[in-house]
């Protein structure tokens, strides 16, 4: 967490698995839902981001960010407790997702470990109705907004960081950030879709008695407000959740670090009823050029 002071090029290659194949509701896993609501079975999601960043010297710096989403997901369509269980509607696809672009300034402090951040997430994703269903009854009709590679939305991003050694080899960090839209391109009436801001807040600690292995253990808490518009699941788009999560930071050698995450929720708190995973994971690369 924060960026590194010395200057020049960055190449990360990160690659997450996130697969959504549990129905909750509120605070609990629920095996059906009323009558009206979709059923959903669930939904593969898979990102492969590339990131480019630039520190000019020690205390700004700017990072490209470029994801890649493959997503495949299956639902029943609305649940009729009166009739049988109709046949799955199924997707995929494989696209580019929205582009970030991030500054950060870490030039508050002399140790230049307390940074702020401002950035700009852009609509190159598809999003709307771009992508249909492929399979089942459903087939030929447009995924719901929320499950496009790209929300249609610029949006704002503000954020923090901080790190701290707290002994000879235990490092803290702590960071926040919030993404909210400012513009939609899908403003229309009865055509419009806005995704729900969101927040996040990470804090955890580094063990750095080695250079060669720093294992780190993190939690992380996720809000996320509803999505808005007659193209929005208005009902099942918000929530909180916390997840814990272990990972481990490798060098290859001198410019090249591996490293890999699991996220493990411990508690959610879920709008509606929402697919959630039982865990994610995150492996990638990072490269000094």
């Amino acid at each position: 967490m924060g960026y590194s002071a010395t200057a020049g090029w960055r190449l990360n290659v990160e690659y997450d698995y996130i697969h959504q194949n549990e129905l909750r509701s509120g605070t609990r896993s629920v095996s059906g839902v009323p009558d009206g609501n979709e059923l959903e079975r669930e939904t593969l999601n898979r990102y492969i981001t590339t990131g480019l960043s630039y520190s000019p010297n020690s205390i700004w710096n700017i990072n490209l960010l470029v994801p890649y989403v493959i997503r495949t997901p299956s639902t029943y369509g609305p649940f009729d407790s009166t009739q049988p269980l109709p046949d799955l509607s199924s997707s995929r696809s494989s696209s580019l997702g929205d582009i970030k672009l991030i500054s950060s300034y870490q030039g508050l402090l002399p140790t230049h470990n307390l940074g702020l951040q401002l950035g700009v997430k852009l609509p190159t994703g598809h999003y709307g109705t771009a992508v249909d269903f492929y399979g089942g009854p459903n087939a030929g009709t447009p995924l719901d907004a929320s499950l496009q590679p790209g929300t249609g939305s610029t949006d704002v991003i503000v954020g923090a960081y901080y790190y701290q050694a707290v002994s000879q080899n235990f490092d803290m960090f702590a960071n926040g950030q919030f993404q909210s839209a400012v513009k939609h391109h899908m403003d229309q009436p009865g055509n419009d879709y806005r995704p729900g801001n969101s927040s996040t807040v990470s804090f955890g600690i580094r063990y750095e008695k080695s250079s060669q292995w720093v294992p780190q253990l993190q939690m992380n808490l996720l809000h996320k407000s509803r999505d808005q518009g007659a193209l929005a699941d208005i009902q099942s788009t918000a929530g909180n959740v916390a997840y814990v999560s272990p990972g481990l930071t490798a060098r290859v050698f001198s410019h090249l670090h591996v490293f890999g995450f699991v996220q493990v929720p411990v508690y959610s708190n879920l709008y509606g009823y929402q697919l959630f995973p039982h865990y994610t994971v995150s492996v990638g690369a990072s490269y000094a050029l």
